[in-house]
């Protein structure tokens, strides 16, 4: 597949228009907000060098073309990626119209993070081509995506996602059952709920919880994952003696996991934390720290590889 679209230049769809340059893709990126093309074409710039440095090889820009015309944007695509803000009739519209433009055999790709496909893929002509594409930010840099199929996707479209996603160096997880959040999210949903409520009850700050990542389980989690991890944990027995020795916590009342009630006074304590947490560090510059500790740690992730 060498004509892509993309749908939306948001944070997301930005960066995947990043990861298409970077591999040489004939990339037309829509979008009717002035805001959000000033937006791609600054993260052009700031990226360049970082890109350069994990892909070892230059963007050209000759190969983006930016239109304001979704029927014009489209009706030369092999895949199209949406990415429009997280609202399900929004969605279903957009993909509708999508479709119609669309050259019939082309693939149609959400990046949604939870939305179910089966909905989303109401009222597409040619249902079967489309698919979830859940990436992860940045895209550019970090190579998981969640691929999933809704009721009508076909297995034709699925494999040559699942190849096409592939070549563009991304490790893809296929997801054949669907269920909202799909994989990933769901972990992380956990996680930032548990998160809300130790901040919202007063037992820690965001740093704290950060920090209980950073320097704890995340460094292991980047190598092994929860499950290898906790394998681990059982000694020369591995997840028998883990899930015997601490399987009957799992009764002990140390998570919620339902939400709390997002209100003003907790919305402050996480804005006001993050703030501090930032020592004031422009959002750029915070962007550029983050990219190339990714970069170091997914080189460093080949090299201790299980």
């Amino acid at each position: 597949m060498k004509n892509i679209s993309v749908i939306g230049t948001g944070v997301i769809g930005t960066g995947w228009i990043l990861r298409f340059l970077a591999f040489n893709k004939k990339v037309t990126a829509f979008d009717k907000n002035k805001q959000q093309i000033e937006y791609l074409k600054k993260e052009i710039f700031r990226t360049k060098s970082v890109i350069e440095k994990l892909y070892k090889r230059k963007i050209n820009l000759k190969n983006l073309n930016i239109s304001n015309n979704l029927d014009e944007a489209v009706k030369n695509s092999d895949l199209i990626q949406e990415n429009i803000p997280e609202r399900l009739q929004l969605k279903k519209l957009v993909i509708k119209n999508i479709s119609k433009f669309a050259p019939k055999k082309s693939i149609i790709a959400s990046s949604s993070s939870g939305l179910l496909p089966s909905k989303l893929q109401l009222g597409c002509i040619n249902p079967q081509r489309f698919i979830i594409a859940h990436p992860f930010n940045p895209v550019y840099i970090l190579p998981l995506v969640e691929i999933v199929k809704g009721n009508k996707t076909s297995n034709i479209y699925f494999k040559r996602a699942n190849i096409f996603y592939k070549s563009i160096k991304m490790k893809t997880l296929l997801v054949e059952k669907e269920l909202p959040g799909f994989l990933s999210d769901r972990l992380q949903e956990a996680l930032w709920r548990e998160g809300l409520h130790i901040i919202n009850d007063g037992y820690g700050t965001t740093k704290d919880l950060d920090d209980a990542i950073t320097y704890g389980p995340g460094m292991r989690w980047a190598l092994m994952g929860t499950f290898m991890t906790f394998h681990l944990a059982g000694g020369e027995l591995g997840m028998k003696h883990m899930l015997d020795q601490f399987g009957p916590a799992l009764k002990l009342p140390w998570t919620k996991l339902k939400s709390p009630k997002l209100n003003k006074e907790l919305k402050q304590k996480i804005i006001d934390g993050t703030g501090i947490q930032s020592k004031k560090l422009s959002i750029n510059k915070l962007s550029n720290i983050r990219d190339n500790f990714l970069i170091d740690l997914i080189e460093l992730k080949k090299k201790y590889k299980l």
